[in-house]
């Protein structure tokens, strides 16, 4: 029995693959086909149009890396064709049968409409049932993308940059002609590759599968394989019995949503992106006009607005399907960000950009936060989806975790602050599902909640390059809607799942604190300055709000609404989850500095105005402190002039230490370059365990995933660098110069004035290749938790290995600080942007924090992080908690100096440094209202008197997107505010103009 079922799944195997699929069109006829070549960067479509085009032919070589062609491809449809459903067919050198790494294909009528995309599962362009004689012109636009992505894994590759001149074609045009599509043999073969598929995955003792197995067998025995087209029909009638039983009662149902995860920027530059979206979506809506009960998920509202302006035409198709309710916004987020690294501010703000654009364009408030793919989850993600007005999260990547699996796939997600979200991971562990036999049965099996919940969520379609679902995916959810054997799939919206959900599952279990994810530490580092450009914009944009409007409502300057609003966008699309986390093509990376640059040009040049605004004429210096705390007696979000003050001098003693001493700390460093003794003057004790400011390079070769992947075996051979090649002093700084390998850096250690903290500057010229550098601090507590800042707050891990999810987070992620303390006593590590570290208890007394500094992994840009670098972090002893916040906003929120002749009073000024205003800034409506941010940063109850010092007529409690939550209430002199922990605030205050 077990030889015979062998023998008909083989013979099955080889008429499809040699019979059936290749019949599904026959009496083709080739197609007339001219070129067009463009020179440089991609055109438009009506440069296209007027170009001037050359005949070609089949075999014809087009395409040097990351070039376009366009190719006019004209099919005349002969008498015998009359009324037959026709298509062209085209197959542009598919090299294999990955949709969306490879060459793609967008095509357009003669009047240059988009039609639909082109890809290896997606080669046809209808024509309908046509009339004989009829001649038919199309243009496609055909996109030479290199394979990055090889056959053998991540390989390192030149053909992540743009080429300075053109090489050698990469693609052969292999196949353009016009065929009749027989209905019955496409219909056939679907209904042959579902049953063929729930077969393979049943029991094999299973009756239903034995039912399947004869009902396939008798089918190709009525198929006779020279007349294919015949007796399909005949054939086809063998299967209706097993395709038409019912479900079980008990069948698991999945909710399939048409979906197309498209990074960002990823294998390719984001110009390439604007052109997968555009072929994504000419495809589905193509698709909705013959599938009305189809729904497409599109997500990140940045490549909504790419379409909006560069194809108006499909974008008005784009809208036209949004009304019927078939193409659904979701995620609320401007892109699929990382959520990791990007500062509170930055998060919100995806959130505020993305669900603003969805309202302002469809009328649609999305509900769910849509992060398929983004590499783990900030604890702070709930208060921000609650606070944005949204209702549920949903990923898949904790799929991935190398150690642990997770436990849950529908539950309540608990943020830092107590808020919870209903949240969804799809138990098919794909956000790029195709309803195959193997992925619904994979998802019946995993789901977590067997016996409390009965029903999970499916996003199906080709994503990560692009592409979407097909006509084949649809086929195969109509045969499996109540199909004996698999779960029950129905085609849903994600609101839809997620309202069924919350009533399926009355008693979801809760998950508190962050989703990490066991695997991509690497993207903590990966390409430093992509990092150093986000961290350094966002603290711009803080800047460039505050002071515009201090100025306008002070001095009534114009607030520069469209500028910064252009300019959080920018920002907002480079935080997209392999951009910011370095996981880009060395095109992308390049591009993005570029960006990161004009960003900061221009933001100073804003801040600068209003300074001069406010600060008047020309008199005496000024300084500007946009920090929340006061320092050097300036206030808090204020300007005044600056209490002088003097850094200690370096003082050498006759052992060849040299030491920094500003009553506060004392630092020894030694003849080796290291911090051998920081001394806590109040304390009276000793902040080191062993020399800090070790600087420590680690092998790092990750079994896959170069730039995302940092694996624990990477700490078996560390090398200290101590070699020194000099130790030289000025006025107030220590300067260590030292070389390895390829790679020289100098070290600027200074002791500010009147602060506990000591700053190193490390300029580094990095030439290294698959290594990791850290800086090691041993610190002398007993630390059994650190504090790494994220967004709004922080999060609490521990520093043992108790369990094997203690010890899988063996690299993490830090914003401005992170804090390690015993009962009484502890320490900071601040940084301006680095975001990786470390922390160990080497001997259990005492604990060491460790700075990732740099990578360089091979793939994808075998040159990552190569050039110079200048990376800033402090030590803080006998830091709280309270310390390590204040002194992470002073180091990434340096004080301006202009000259002028007053002084600026702060607009809110808060009486707790508990509490933090984190935006100051007007009104996204425009109407002059101010608006201000603020949250309990130190994870207590909090109470401050909060003042203005401008009049207003209301105060309202709103939500991020600046809508009232309560009624506005008159302000007095001093509003009186309670915070839970960790609790963010936005108020709107109505101005008297």
């Amino acid at each position: 029995m077990h030889d015979d079922r062998r023998i008909v799944e083989q013979r099955l195997d080889r008429v499809l693959a040699e019979r059936l699929r290749p019949a599904q069109h026959h009496h083709t006829r080739a197609c007339d086909i001219a070129v067009w070549h463009v020179p440089g960067e991609p055109v438009s479509v009506d440069q296209a149009l007027r170009a001037d085009y050359a005949p070609t032919e089949i075999g014809q070589p087009w395409g040097p890396a990351w070039g376009t062609s366009w190719f006019r491809i004209t099919a005349e449809i002969p008498e015998q064709w009359n009324d037959r459903t026709v298509e062209v067919l085209i197959d542009l050198g598919f090299d294999d049968d990955r949709p969306g790494f490879q060459c793609e294909g967008l095509a357009h009528t003669p009047d240059g409409t988009p039609i639909k995309g082109l890809h290896p599962r997606n080669t046809h362009l209808p024509l309908g049932r046509t009339s004989a004689g009829t001649t038919r012109t199309f243009y496609v636009e055909a996109a030479a993308n290199p394979i990055i992505l090889g056959p053998h894994g991540f390989q390192p590759t030149e053909l992540g940059e743009r080429p300075t001149h053109p090489g050698p074609p990469l693609y052969v045009l292999r196949r353009a002609e016009a065929a009749v599509l027989d209905e019955h043999v496409w219909n056939l073969v679907q209904d042959t590759e579902v049953l063929d598929q729930l077969m393979r995955e049943l029991p094999t003792d299973s009756p239903r599968r034995h039912d399947i197995l004869r009902a396939l067998e008798r089918m190709l025995d009525r198929l006779d394989l020279h007349d294919i087209h015949t007796t399909a029909p005949a054939a086809r009638a063998e299967l209706t019995d097993v395709l038409s039983r019912p479900a079980h009662a008990s069948a698991h149902t999945l909710s399939a949503v048409g979906h197309a995860h498209i990074d960002s920027a990823w294998l390719w530059p984001q110009r390439e992106t604007i052109r997968k979206v555009a072929r994504t979506l000419a495809n589905v809506t193509t698709l909705m006009a013959g599938h009305p009960d189809f729904h497409f998920a599109m997500s990140q509202a940045q490549q909504l607005a790419w379409i909006k302006q560069h194809q108006p035409a499909l974008y008005d198709r784009v809208r036209a399907c949004v009304h019927t309710g078939q193409l659904v916004p979701v995620g609320g987020m401007w892109v699929e960000s990382d959520t990791n690294m990007p500062g509170g501010e930055a998060m919100a703000r995806q959130l505020i950009h993305g669900k603003r654009f969805y309202l302002d364009e469809f009328g649609i408030d999305t509900q769910e936060v849509w992060l398929p793919d983004s590499f783990g989850y900030s604890a702070a993600l709930p208060q921000l989806i609650a606070a944005s007005g949204s209702r549920w999260f949903l990923t898949q990547k904790i799929s991935w975790n190398q150690t642990n699996r997770f436990p849950h796939h529908t539950f309540w997600w608990e943020g830092i602050d107590g808020t919870r979200v209903l949240t969804h991971f799809p138990p098919a562990d794909t956000y790029n599902a195709e309803i195959t036999g193997a992925e619904l049965a994979h998802a019946q099996r995993n789901f977590a909640e067997h016996g409390r919940a009965t029903r999970s969520l499916l996003p199906f379609g080709h994503g990560d390059g692009g592409g979407g679902p097909t006509r084949e995916m649809l086929a195969r959810a109509a045969r499996t809607a109540d199909l004996e054997g698999s779960p029950r799939v129905q085609l849903d919206t994600p609101a839809e799942f997620f309202t069924a959900a919350e009533t399926d599952h009355t008693g979801p279990a809760v998950w508190t604190g962050e989703l990490y994810l066991e695997l991509h530490r690497g993207t903590y580092t990966s390409q430093a300055k992509t990092k150093q450009g986000n961290r350094r914009s966002e603290h711009l944009l803080r800047e460039a709000e505050l002071w515009c409007a201090t100025a306008t409502i002070a001095t009534g300057a114009d607030y520069p609404h469209d500028a910064l609003d252009r300019l959080w966008k920018q920002v907002l699309l480079h935080q997209f989850h392999d951009i910011l986390p370095g996981s880009s093509i060395a095109w992308v990376h390049r591009e993005a500095q570029e960006t990161y640059q004009r960003i900061a040009t221009e933001l100073d040049a804003i801040t600068t105005r209003a300074q001069r605004a406010l600060a008047g004429a020309p008199a005496h210096p000024i300084t500007f402190n946009a920090a929340p705390h006061t320092r050097n007696g300036i206030p808090a979000l204020g300007a005044a002039p600056a209490e002088p003050t003097t850094p200690p001098s370096p003082a050498h003693h006759p052992d060849g230490t040299i030491t920094l001493d500003n009553g506060l700390l004392r630092a020894t460093i030694d003849h080796r370059g290291l911090l051998t003794s920081v001394y806590d003057h109040a304390a009276e004790r000793e902040a080191l365990a062993a020399p800090g400011n070790l600087l420590q390079l680690h092998p790092d070769h990750p079994n896959a995933w170069d730039a995302w992947d940092l694996d624990d075996f990477y700490r078996h051979h560390t090398h200290d660098l101590t070699d020194i090649d000099q130790i030289t002093t000025d006025a107030h700084t220590v300067h260590i110069q030292r070389s390895f390998g390829r790679s020289t850096l100098t070290q600027h250690i200074t002791l500010p004035a009147h602060a506990r903290r000591i700053d190193i500057t490390t300029d580094i010229d990095w030439h290294e290749t698959e290594k990791i550098l850290k800086a090691s601090f041993p610190l002398d507590i007993h630390a059994d938790h650190s504090a790494a800042e994220t967004q709004f707050g922080h999060v609490k891990r521990p520093t043992h290995t108790n369990t094997s999810w203690d010890a899988a987070k063996f690299e993490i992620c830090a914003h401005r600080y992170l804090h390690l303390a015993e009962p009484g006593y502890g320490h900071a590590l601040i940084n301006d942007s680095t975001y990786g570290h470390d922390v160990t208890r080497p001997n259990g007394t005492t604990t060491t924090a460790r700075l990732s500094l740099l990578r360089a992994p091979r793939f994808p840009d075998p040159r990552t992080d190569h050039g110079h670098h200048q990376l800033r972090y402090a030590l803080c002893p006998g830091a709280d908690i309270g310390d390590a916040i204040r002194e992470g906003y002073h180091l990434n929120l340096p004080e301006r100096t202009t000259h002028g002749s007053r002084t600026v009073a702060p607009l809110i000024t808060v009486d707790n440094d508990a509490v933090i205003v984190e935006a100051v800034k007007l009104a996204d409506d425009r109407s002059g209202d101010l608006v201000v941010r603020l949250y309990e940063s130190r994870g207590g109850r909090a109470h401050t008197r909060l003042t203005i010092s401008f009049p207003a007529t209301a105060v309202t409690r709103t939500d991020l997107l600046e809508r009232p939550l309560a009624d506005p209430e008159a302000p007095t002199d001093a509003l009186d505010i309670r915070l839970r922990p960790f609790e963010i605030r936005t108020l709107r205050f109505t101005r008297t103009t």
